[in-house]
């Protein structure tokens, strides 16, 4: 069982071609923020998934985990035991939520914790398909209904460690937006924060009619709360509990 924060009470149109796929756009640094109204991609129901693997380095070496994956290609997304810094053998888990304010100013949040799924036909329009814990190859999905694009002012979607044991920096995670239209959109979680235990990864905004996608990637060392300060959502949170799964 794990603690974390339960809640209680630009335009742009800049990308690059993700390496991995020519039907792919990757949002980076340098090239942060795509618009999905100029690709037309403004109804029907985004979807925004979240998958991970731990790194290679971290298994005794990068040749010997790739002869492993070559005999046992099926083993690629399989969860693996880690080495953590303080508390022994540890799997990794990580959860994704959004952070949501709406045209008509209510505010709140999608998340694992407190079962606070959402609603993808009524407010707030956005609907998480469930926990994953280990990082299958389907991963955790989130859906955003853009047919009430009109309705949702902004959205963060964020990602954080669920057994408290910082390890960002031994994961490979990946958003990927797969809009109704066009390319999908990627954002790697590719910066190394060894001590952060969430990430607001992308924002997803209504700028004046036009939805606006764009990187954040940016790691913090608490949790919910902390990214609600960093984005002024200015919600109360105390401190929540996930009871671990059988």
């Amino acid at each position: 069982m794990g603690f974390f924060d339960g809640l209680m009470g630009g335009r742009a149109a800049q990308f690059q071609s993700g390496s991995a796929s020519s039907n792919a756009i990757e949002l980076t640094k340098r090239h942060p923020t795509v618009s999905l109204s100029k690709q037309g991609a403004v109804n029907g129901n985004l979807r925004v998934n979240l998958s991970w693997r731990m790194r290679t380095s971290d298994f005794g070496g990068r040749s010997r985990q790739s002869g492993r994956l070559l005999r046992h290609p099926s083993k690629l997304f399989k969860p693996e035991i880690v080495q953590a810094h303080t508390q022994g053998v540890v799997n990794v888990d990580l959860d994704m939520g959004c952070l949501y304010e709406l045209a008509d100013g209510s505010r709140g949040v999608v998340q694992p914790l407190g079962n606070l799924l959402g609603d993808l036909n009524d407010p707030p329009y956005v609907k998480l398909s469930g926990d994953d814990r280990f990082g299958s190859p389907s991963g955790e999905t989130l859906y955003v209904n853009l047919d009430h694009a009109d309705e949702i002012k902004r959205l963060l979607v964020f990602v954080y460690i669920y057994d408290q044991t910082p390890a960002f920096d031994r994961t490979h995670a990946v958003v990927t937006l797969y809009p109704t239209t066009g390319p999908r959109i990627e954002i790697a979680l590719d910066e190394r924060a060894p001590e952060a235990r969430s990430c607001a990864v992308l924002s997803l905004e209504n700028v004046k009619g036009e939805l606006v996608v764009r990187r954040e990637v940016r790691f913090v060392y608490g949790f919910q709360a902390e990214l609600d300060r960093l984005y002024g959502w200015g919600m109360q949170w105390g401190r929540g509990y996930k009871t671990a799964k059988g």
